[in-house]
């Protein structure tokens, strides 16, 4: 299911270590190693170089990355190969290039484009994932969630707030119903260190299958706003999301605010 501070340092060091062998920058400032160099345009060096320190973990998110200058110092070439590097890399959404304030190396997004939890999608990007609490109850005459979990106007339901971190950097706030005559002893459970997910397949032994989902932007109330770091009145990503089991029932009903900064929806269409 799918801030205002720079996480530590360490905090995402694993999430760019992936793709690349080892390529130092130039300590010279001239050349590159011929054993080193990757093919292609002059400019690749520098994105290739740039690329393989933000996946080591030697540029940390939100870290100024060398300026145009530099370089076109370091590599000997001129500013619009300089420039046309830093292009790339953004183009990849691996920076951030900010007009008066330099290039930093971007946070990484979470993208919803399969059924998975919270801490599934984090741990896929090597990243810490972890709950806060904000409420954790039994309600009734919650309509429109038990609408959508097919159950009675007044039907009693477990509903769990919760604000969805990654360290300390805040990415979503998350409000989950479930029938309480189906998750009982749900409460008492530690949903703060667990996924719910696989709380749900693992305690209660219901197979999630599929979701129904409604996505739409509003705007981030004073609360939220807080939770999330962010402006009242910013726009966040809504999604109302419910969750069926193989058996085709309605289990879960999410109701999911996210940072738009923080998340893309992937969508793919056919024709026919």
């Amino acid at each position: 299911m799918v801030r205002a501070t720079i996480p530590s340092r360490t905090l995402y060091s694993t999430f760019f270590k992936k793709l690349y062998s080892a390529l130092e920058p130039p300590r010279s400032g001239k050349t590159m190693p011929e054993n080193t160099e990757p093919d292609g345009p002059v400019y690749r060096r520098i994105q290739y170089a740039l690329q393989k320190r933000i996946e080591a973990g030697e540029l940390q998110p939100g870290d100024p990355v060398p300026s145009e200058r530099e370089l076109a110092r370091n590599y000997a070439v001129s500013l619009m190969t300089a420039r046309h590097a830093l292009e790339e890399l953004e183009h990849e959404g691996l920076v951030d290039r900010r007009r008066g304030a330099g290039t930093f190396v971007a946070l990484p997004k979470i993208h919803f484009n399969r059924l998975a939890s919270f801490t599934e999608q984090m741990a896929s990007r090597g990243m810490p994932a972890r709950s806060r609490i904000l409420a954790a109850t039994v309600v009734e005459g919650e309509q429109e969630a038990a609408a959508r979990l097919a159950l009675p106007p007044h039907s009693r339901l477990v509903k769990i707030e919760r604000l969805r971190q990654s360290g300390e950097q805040p990415f979503a706030v998350e409000c989950c119903y479930l029938p309480a005559d189906e998750f009982i002893g749900l409460l008492g459970l530690p949903l703060e260190r667990r996924s719910l997910f696989a709380t749900i397949e693992r305690d209660y032994g219901i197979d999630l299958h599929y979701s129904d989902e409604e996505v739409d932007a509003t705007p981030a109330s004073a609360r939220t706003a807080e939770l999330l770091g962010i402006h009242a009145g910013a726009p966040v990503l809504r999604i109302r999301q419910a969750l069926f089991s193989t058996a085709g029932k309605a289990c879960v009903y999410v109701i999911g605010l996210y940072r738009s900064d923080r998340h893309t929806l992937s969508i793919r269409r056919f024709r026919k």
